[in-house]
């Protein structure tokens, strides 16, 4: 039987909360920090971030369709729609028509895309890497599921 974790008791304000106990606003930091300190090193590759976040994604989980991939990349159809025209302009990535349904596209990422994406990894991972100094295994593998549990709780998809 799954037991129930206990509810926080109810704040009304954030000010009662504190902006560095509100877990959006450190997330929202987080994230902006590690996308400012890539933001340099992608732009001397002629990249942006959602086009090396495509590219990222397509690296794990090539060939999903349009929809899933703006799930997986967080970046709105609408811009997702132009950083794939100037990933496929620049050769990185293709789109293919479904199989059973035309109005399906998947996205693939090209040899030249999967190269593209290498020399940007590197970037990546030191970002990565200097975001968790300092952080044990124990509290690294507790924050993915903290963060898994988190997502699971808000997603609007099954992925």
């Amino acid at each position: 039987m799954e037991q129930k974790v206990e509810k926080r008791q109810r704040i009304s304000t954030l000010g009662q909360i504190g902006l560095q106990q509100f877990a959006p606003y450190l997330m929202n930091r987080i994230m902006g920090r590690y996308n400012a300190t890539l933001r340099d090193d992608f732009r001397k590759q002629g990249l942006t971030i959602p086009q090396v976040r495509t590219l990222a994604v397509l690296s794990v989980a090539d060939g999903v369709t349009v929809n899933d991939l703006s799930v997986y990349t967080v970046i709105e159809q609408s811009t997702l729609s132009r950083t794939l025209d100037t990933l496929e302009g620049q050769g990185f990535v293709r789109r293919e028509q479904g199989v059973t349904d035309s109005r399906i596209r998947h996205v693939f990422l090209t040899d030249e895309g999967r190269a593209e994406f290498t020399r940007a990894w590197p970037a990546m991972h030191d970002a990565f890497e200097a975001m968790f100094d300092d952080v044990d295994d124990a509290e690294y593998s507790a924050l993915i599921a903290t963060l898994q549990k988190m997502l699971k709780n808000i997603r609007k998809h099954d992925i």
